[in-house]
């Protein structure tokens, strides 16, 4: 196992003035044995982060270490990770068998070895009914699972995961995640795991970099992240539905935004702000009243139990107390 420092890591696509930067100075230290996910949305630079810390992408400046070693100029065989992609790349004509052993056999490891290492981590995927089949005789699910046994075989330092679980469907999805944290509980192996999806990203996470336009917004704990976001933008991106950001907030700061998560607003008799109920959403042991307050959106939840409004309703709601509220700066866009 080993530590990762990313040291003002900057990624440029071109040289000289054409130059497109990509990734902008990220800054990291990822403790030895630690799972950590990169999440943002789609062309934030997550998973290019990622492929430059695999080898796979050159990087344009600072440093990236592995352990105590600085891998800038290593190929991705001399950096001791293993990968996992979200398109399993396994060979079809091989048994599952003889995908996880691939790497080692091409390596030369003796093949009593070679049968240990495999035989150990499809017990703990629990793929040893079906070693003998080929990837496609398995579902999505089992096959990633086989893709993540060809990893652990390796014994690598560090696991990459690059989306592995985009292909599947909600419920595998689901499973999945609960195989990905008992694997590292039982390995304890230092993980970096790429996904669009902030629910995997807070359920996975022990720390969660956040990544904004190359930048990285914010590092910390999923409940670091979710109730004191550093920015606008982690505010909006990690929880669902994402928080509250009003400009124009009755009684507001100027020069401010102010954010509230719609599970922090109750809806009250008397006082607070007036709100024009647009619609109302049923979700099964809650509810998602969607309204203006001042001509902004405004989403408020509400449990199952209470008695919810009508569209075309007029209601009043109140904020919970102060330290349920966010500031932002206006015009940067960062907590204040």
């Amino acid at each position: 196992m080993a530590s990762i420092t990313l040291k003002n890591v900057v990624k440029r696509y071109g040289s000289g003035k054409t130059a497109v930067p990509v990734i902008h100075g990220v800054n990291a230290d990822i403790k030895d044995g630690e799972f950590i996910v990169i999440v943002g949305p789609s062309g934030c630079g997550k998973s290019t982060l990622l492929r430059m810390i695999a080898g796979l992408e050159e990087i344009s400046g600072g440093d990236i270490s592995i352990g105590d070693r600085v891998v800038n100029n290593l190929e991705p065989a001399q950096r001791d990770i293993a990968m996992v992609f979200q398109n399993y790349a396994l060979y079809p004509h091989m048994t599952n068998y003889e995908n996880m052993a691939y790497g080692l056999k091409i390596a030369k490891v003796p093949a009593d070895e070679i049968k240990q290492r495999v035989d150990k981590a499809a017990k703990i995927l629990e793929l040893g009914h079906l070693l003998d089949r080929k990837p496609r005789q398995l579902s999505g699910g089992q096959r990633q699972r086989v893709a993540m046994g060809r990893a652990i075989v390796r014994q690598p330092k560090v696991f990459l995961f690059d989306e592995p679980l985009s292909n599947l469907d909600a419920k595998l999805r689901a499973q999945t995640r609960i195989e990905i944290q008992k694997l590292h509980n039982e390995l304890g192996i230092t993980s970096l795991f790429v996904t669009h999806d902030q629910v995997e990203a807070m359920t996975l996470a022990q720390r969660m970099i956040v990544m904004n336009g190359g930048v990285m917004d914010q590092f910390g704990t999923p409940e670091e992240v979710y109730n004191t976001p550093a920015t606008t933008f982690v505010a909006s991106f990690i929880g669902s539905p994402p928080m509250n950001l009003l400009k124009n907030a009755p009684g507001g700061r100027a020069g401010q935004i102010l954010g509230i998560r719609p599970e922090h607003i109750d809806i009250v008799a008397s006082g607070g702000w007036e709100m024009d109920v647009i619609t109302v959403e049923l979700l099964g042991a809650e509810r998602l009243v969607y309204g203006t307050v001042g001509g902004e959106m405004v989403t408020v939840r509400i449990e199952e139990a209470q008695s919810f409004p009508k569209a075309g309703d007029t209601i009043r709601i109140q904020p919970r107390e102060e330290r349920r509220l966010h500031w932002f700066n206006a015009e940067t866009g960062k907590r204040i």
